[in-house]
């Protein structure tokens, strides 16, 4: 066992000289252990952690960060993360959308591209309907009455005889 003890203090020398990470998976990774290794020997384990935060210019026997901190900074990189997901999702949508439209268009499938001049056009015919409709409404009302007063007339004289 000392064998093993020995790599992961020449593994904790080598990543301060080095200036690799001095992580518990880095340093067992360098010396060849499991990292059961080091949390079983609370001893390794705390010479690593002083010696990190040594080397990151923290005051031995202060933590980096609080698990609070490391936390609440998780929770909001997933945050982030997800809005930049539904984010590249709408991107995404929208560029799919513009290519389609485009190939439509290029197939020959598609409307013409000058449909407000098409609209316009249309407007414009549907006003001049407009007055031939009510000019048709008020003759048929005119029609409607002139049978009206018709059958009466023609009532008239049959009833008196």
């Amino acid at each position: 066992m000392p064998h093993h003890r020995r790599r992961v203090q020449e593994a904790i020398a080598a990543a301060v000289r080095d200036g690799t990470a001095l992580t518990v998976s880095a340093v067992a990774r360098a010396a060849g252990v499991d990292r059961t290794f080091l949390y079983r020997r609370r001893d390794l384990l705390d010479n690593l952690h002083t010696v990190g935060s040594r080397s990151a210019g923290l005051q031995p026997g202060s933590a980096p960060a609080s698990r609070d901190s490391l936390e609440a900074d998780l929770a909001n990189t997933n945050a982030r993360a997800a809005r930049m997901a539904a984010r590249v999702q709408q991107l995404e949508g929208h560029l799919s959308r513009q290519l389609g439209e485009r190939a439509w268009r290029e197939a020959g499938f598609g409307g013409p591209t000058d449909t407000a001049e098409l609209q316009a056009t249309i407007n414009l015919l549907e006003q001049r309907t407009i007055e031939p409709s009510r000019n048709l409404e008020e003759r048929q009302t005119e029609l409607g009455a002139a049978r009206a007063a018709n059958r009466e007339l023609t009532r008239a004289p049959n009833q008196r005889g």
